[in-house]
């Protein structure tokens, strides 16, 4: 089995939720509600719920790898490597499962020690089903280097909860610069699982970055703002600081800075739906119609606000971090020295 290389990044020391197995139940009940003369009693689906169902179909697979995983492991390794749904993180006051990690949660958990060769397959196939095909793979593998972690294989795995049928569970992937999950919809009301955190060791505008043309996507919203905008959408008031298990969804009323999507013009607004698109791009297609249609539950992209934030890393970009943030969503991404991203998407406000 191969070991984990140590090489440490130096910055880096409320619509209800439709489970797979709840969309099965209600789709039968809707469909008996029509048989019985045509009215049914059952409130239809909501474009969230919706969303939710189709993410749920197509993690079907994944989920079914993951039983196949439990099931091939034993008791020892059950021991080290399967963890209660509820289990606390170290620190952060929230549980386990919703940390974001910059390294493997141990070294029981790294793929390469804790798991065999035919675990390790499995791990692979689920790894991949969360990503957006080829090009999704790249992206979040960082052209299959996971970053300084050098492998898949030294990259780490965590299993929350109990995916036998039923159950709530969440398989947690953790790498350098990167926290992934494959949970069959078990997390309420949340995007991706849970909190996710992605990045690069590469400079942010750098060719060589995997996600540089999300800094070149957002970039071009901030090459639109005119001089009036910039003034109160290129802000120095904040330094950068990593989110893992601190960032919180902005509440319903939330008012964050920056230029707010209803006060931008046209072309602004393209520019930010395309972005929008970007950002979402390396994940499963069901799983960015989620994120969309989280946004619109949560009052839509006019709700949502951008700021630029420039520092002593900025360089002829005229930014180094930005932010987009609103009621129930925050996408914290940073180009300069090099990419760190930090993500929580959710429909369950405060």
């Amino acid at each position: 089995m191969t070991a984990a290389k140590k090489n440490p990044c130096p910055d880096c020391v409320s619509p209800p939720s439709l489970a797979r197995r709840d969309f099965i139940r209600v789709l039968g009940a809707s469909a008996a509600a029509v048989t019985f003369g045509g009215l049914s009693p059952v409130s239809p689906l909501s474009p969230l719920q919706k969303a939710r169902a189709a993410r749920a179909e197509k993690q079907a697979q994944a989920e079914g790898l993951v039983v196949e995983l439990f099931k091939s492991m034993d008791s020892d390794q059950k021991k080290k490597l399967v963890m209660p749904w509820d289990a606390p993180a170290k620190a952060g006051g929230i549980p386990a499962r919703l940390a974001t990690l910059n390294a493997p949660a141990s070294k029981d958990s790294v793929i390469g020690l804790g798991y065999d060769k035919k675990q390790v397959e499995l791990l692979d196939r689920i790894f991949r089903s969360i990503c957006n095909g080829e090009e999704g793979y790249k992206r979040l593998s960082r052209n299959g280097k996971f970053d300084n972690s050098g492998s898949f294989e030294s990259s780490g795995a965590v299993l929350y909860g109990d995916p036998t049928e039923g159950k709530k569970f969440s398989l947690v992937f953790a790498s350098h610069h990167l926290t992934v999950r494959c949970d069959g919809n078990s997390e309420e009301a949340t995007a991706f699982g849970g909190p996710l955190y992605y990045g690069h060791s590469p400079k942010g505008f750098a060719s060589t970055n995997v996600f540089a043309y999300q800094a070149k996507a957002v970039g071009a919203v901030f090459e639109s703002l005119t001089e009036a905008q910039r003034k109160t959408t290129l802000l120095d008031n904040r330094k950068w600081t990593d989110d893992h298990g601190k960032m919180k969804l902005p509440p319903k009323d939330a008012k964050p800075a920056g230029l707010c999507y209803a006060d931008m013009t046209k072309e602004q607004k393209e520019l930010t739906e395309k972005a929008m698109k970007e950002l979402v791009s390396p994940y499963r297609k069901e799983d960015g119609d989620e994120v969309m249609e989280i946004v619109k539950a949560n009052g839509g992209m006019e709700k949502l606000s951008l700021a630029f934030y420039k520092d002593d890393h900025t360089e002829k970009e005229g930014w180094s971090f930005w932010r987009l943030e609103g009621p129930g969503f925050v996408w914290s991404f940073r180009a300069l020295e090099h990419i760190h991203t930090f993500v929580n998407i959710g429909s369950k406000l405060a």
